[in-house]
């Protein structure tokens, strides 16, 4: 009968040591590193996969207001959620905006900068509604 009183604080334990990464987003100016300068003035370092890093990389964000989602790693740490999850936002003139890049000639629409994969001309910076974006 003792044993069975200790299984739910025992099983309440397993659940708060598991290695779970708390959700969420950190909002702040980007910096060099890569990582967040919050409004707290605490500096988060950002990691992501390479299309994300690309972005965090590029140097028309540096400065602005950005806030990623995906969940803390490690004190002081941030790791981003996947490129395809669309968790790049920034915001501008106070109206949160998500990060994408546009080519003029082919109209077509990537999540991270580089060339374009048809013309092979530079895609421009395009920060756009997020409410406004067709999910497929």
């Amino acid at each position: 009968m003792l044993r069975r009183s200790f299984l739910p604080l025992f099983l309440f334990g397993v659940r708060a040591l598991a290695i779970e990464p708390e959700a969420g987003a950190v909002r702040g100016k980007l910096i060099a590193g890569p990582a967040i300068q919050t409004a707290g003035g605490k500096s988060i370092a950002l990691s992501g996969d390479d299309p994300t890093m690309a972005v965090l990389g590029d140097s028309r964000l540096a400065g602005m207001d950005l806030e990623a989602r995906g969940h803390t790693s490690a004190p002081g740490q941030f790791a981003i959620d996947k490129i395809h999850t669309r968790s790049l936002f920034a915001y501008q003139n106070g109206k949160k905006r998500m990060v994408t890049y546009w080519c003029d000639v082919c109209y077509i629409r990537t999540f991270s900068p580089g060339v374009c994969w048809c013309c092979q001309d530079n895609t421009k910076l395009d920060l756009i509604d997020p409410d406004k974006v067709v999910k497929e």
